[in-house]
């Protein structure tokens, strides 16, 4: 199973590759993750050249939403309460900056997109 589509993998690495130059970067979320049976979300934005460990805002619904790294082999083999796996959200389209979606992940507890 796989997350990303050769699209955003591109352009998650390429936002990777720019950090990791020294580039202050407040980009537009690439994909959004999601599971369908509990409140956990992650809205990222960049890739390591590893192709696994990706960054961006990570909420685990536990009222505390994040910037962080997470590996995407690691959340392949997650599954919720009811068993069910987490996915990619076909229709989402970035609305905001990273910057933005933290601010509002931080003051509701959760990501709301």
């Amino acid at each position: 199973m796989t997350f990303l589509t050769e699209e955003q993998r591109g352009r998650m690495l390429a936002n990777g590759a720019a950090r990791a130059r020294g580039e202050t970067l407040d980009p537009l979320p690439v994909v959004k993750l999601y599971t369908l049976d509990a409140g956990a979300a992650w809205l990222l934005t960049e890739l390591d050249v590893d192709g696994d460990k990706a960054y961006g805002l990570c909420d685990a619904g536990t009222g505390s939403p994040e910037l962080g790294h997470v590996s995407l082999s690691a959340l392949e083999g997650v599954h919720g309460p009811r068993g069910m796996r987490i996915v990619a959200d076909p229709h989402f389209k970035a609305r905001q900056q990273l910057s933005g979606y933290l601010a509002d992940a931080q003051r509701d507890g959760s990501i709301n997109d």
